[in-house]
Parts: C-alpha cells; structure tokens; sequence
C-alpha cells in the first residue's frame, strides 16, 4: 500500500520502520522544518532510504476575508503528486486540514495515548495519571474534523502501576505498543477488515495542554496523600508540579506513597506556611509532603530555581548543597531515555536537551492550531 506518513520524532522513525518491514510503500514523509539548523529524526531516517521528504511549516492560513482557515493550494497540490493510499499520522504537531486526511483513499489514521473517548487533547498522558485511572491505553483512530473524535480503528490497554510517571507508562507501554498498533492497524486497512467504531459520548472528557498553562501544574493542598501523588507523577517529569514554600518556588519529583504507620524519627521539620500544618519533613530518604488527609507523600528529586537537587537536601543553606551528579551507569540510561524522549517532546533530543524545561505532549497534538 502507497503511505504518506505525516509526523516526527523517534515514535514516528519506529512506525515509519515498521511500515517498511511490513512491505508498504512510504511515498513521501512529510515532517516539521528543520530547528537551530538540525532536522527532525523521521527527515533524517527518510532520506537514508531516498523517501521524498516535505518540510512545510504550515498547511493553511487564514483568509482575511472569512476569517477562516483555508489549506493552502500549493500544499494540496504537492501532498496529490504523491498518490498516497492511506495518511498516517504517528505523532504531528500540526495542524492537518481535512482537505489533507481526507484525501487518499482509505483516508488518515492518528495515534492517541489514551483510552478514547476519554482524555482527548494533548496532555492525555499526563491527565491518565493526574485523576488516577487504573488503566491506560492508546488509541488509533480514523481522523475527522473534530479533536481526538474520529471513530476507533483499535485500542490497546494496560494496568497503571502505583508509581508510574509519564516516561515509565510511555516507555514501558504506551510507545511499544503503539507502534505496534500502528503497524497492525495498516494491515487490518490493507485487508479491508479495518473497523470505524463510533466514539461514545459517555466518558468523554477534554483536559488542556498542561506544559502550556504552568498553572495548570501548581499544587493544591487540599488534596489527600493519594491525589497530591497522582499530581505529582502526572507532571513529572514534565512540566513538573510545583508549589512554592516559603516564598520560592519548588518544583517536586519521584513521588511515592508514604505507608509507614509512624513518621521516621530523625526527620527534621522545615517550618512552610503554605502546606498543611505548617510543616515538611527531610529525612534521608527524600522530601515528605503532607496530604490534607493527615498522610503524606515522599518525593526523591525537587528543583528550586535552575537547580536539582536531592530532597533530603531540602532546607540546607544554598553553600551545603551540590546539584545532582551521575554516575557513568546513571548516564548511560539518561543516553537511553533520550530516545523515548524524543517521542514525547515537541523537538529533537540532544545533548543540551533540558527535560525539566523542555515541553512534552501526549505524542499526540494533531489538531494544534498554526501559530
């Protein structure tokens, strides 16, 4: 079968691999143009193999006289001389006009990192873990002119665990398994026996972009000690949830239960106005912060300012800490998690990636509106 993949980033080289194996055609990639003078993983790994490879830095614009959004001709014309069967749309952060996923054949498939109908928009993974859903999922699903409300194509799910974050649901599922599904789905279209599964109205839900709205990631404390943990591990490690104590903001990471009946004993309090009782304990394990409900949560890693630091560290004079170092073996997994990484952020991961400031999104924002 002819594909046009449109999208990016290492999920989008795996899909685009996956395809090839499979025997399709990739006619044309179509990506985001180059940043800071490098190019996009999927441009890079198309023209190893001579597949034609589009940069265009939008689809449409606005027509001053309707005040509504047109694809441009130049753009139809070009996305036609390819002859594409089917679009594919691995992850994209543009927006794609209807003029474009409608125009194959078999039309346009998307993935989505969530269970649909519920956690449409770009922060679905972030939302799966914030309201404390006991599974995850992804979905693939036929585009329409709507956000994340084409009819299902396929869904996979999994068990969310008691401590997984953003990167442990992505890299330990919702990437795998994605472009697994991906590749399943094309054939199921190859063989005519794709379904188109109306989205149910019932359990549909819509949350905002979160690394957009760094307000959306402030912590409330009158959460309990359960909901200030799914908000914690839902924002990290991007954007992180953050609060501020004492008058400076503090961002918090690697939250975990505290399940112990009794509070450690060498713990020292740090006076905070602002969090319930008045009060934080650092002990050598990390930072406990507490739930509205008397129990509390133990964070590993928190960021004051631009720096990282442990959270036993937390209260110390600014000359008595030292920022995080890894180790060779630390760092040898940090090299790993760049590649999962690059399936989540908006850019190409490097070695100057910052993962605290660089925005993540859900693999997912095929409907982001042009800037």
């Amino acid at each position: 079968m002819k594909i046009a993949i449109i999208g990016q980033s290492a999920f989008g080289v795996d899909v685009y691999k996956e395809l090839r194996k499979n025997g399709h055609q990739i006619v044309v990639v179509f990506t985001i143009p180059d940043k800071n003078g490098r190019e996009d993983l999927l441009a890079i790994e198309a023209a190893k193999d001579g597949v034609p490879v589009q940069k265009p830095a939008r689809w449409r614009k606005k027509n001053p006289e309707t005040g509504k959004f047109e694809t441009l001709p130049e753009m139809l014309k070009l996305y036609k001389s390819y002859g594409a069967e089917l679009n594919v749309l691995p992850f994209c952060t543009q927006f794609i006009p209807l003029d474009i996923t409608e125009a194959p054949p078999k039309k346009s498939i998307i993935y989505h990192p969530s269970i649909l109908p519920k956690h449409r928009g770009a922060s679905a993974i972030n939302w799966t873990l914030i309201e404390g859903d006991e599974q995850a999922g992804l979905s693939i699903f036929w585009a329409d002119e709507g956000l994340d409300t084409g009819p299902i194509l396929l869904q996979k799910k999994c068990k969310v665990e008691e401590n997984d974050t953003l990167n442990t649901l992505y890299k330990r599922f919702l990437y795998p398994a994605g472009v697994a599904a991906m590749a399943e789905s094309v054939e199921l279209i190859a063989a005519g026996t794709a379904p188109r599964i109306v989205q149910p109205e019932e359990g549909a839900s819509y949350e905002p972009y979160i690394t957009t709205k760094p307000e959306l990631a402030q912590i409330d404390w009158t959460k309990t000690q359960r909901q200030l943990h799914n908000f914690i591990r839902g924002n990290d490690k991007v954007p992180g949830a953050w609060a501020v104590l004492n008058g400076e903001k503090v961002s918090f990471f690697g939250s975990k239960l505290w399940k112990p009946k009794k509070l450690p004993e060498d713990a020292v309090e740090v006076a905070v106005a602002e969090v319930p009782g008045g009060k934080v304990l650092v002990e050598d394990r990390g930072l406990l912060l507490p739930g509205s409900d008397g129990k509390w949560v133990i964070v590993d890693t928190v960021k004051i300012g631009t720096k990282t630091i442990p959270a036993s560290k937390y209260g110390q004079g600014a000359d008595q800490i030292q920022e995080l170092v890894l180790t060779d073996e630390e760092k040898a997994v940090v090299e790993k998690l760049k590649k999962i990484w690059a399936g989540i952020l908006k850019s190409q991961v490097s070695s100057d990636t910052d993962f605290f400031e660089s925005g993540a999104s859900s693999a997912d924002q095929n409907w982001k509106q042009d800037r």
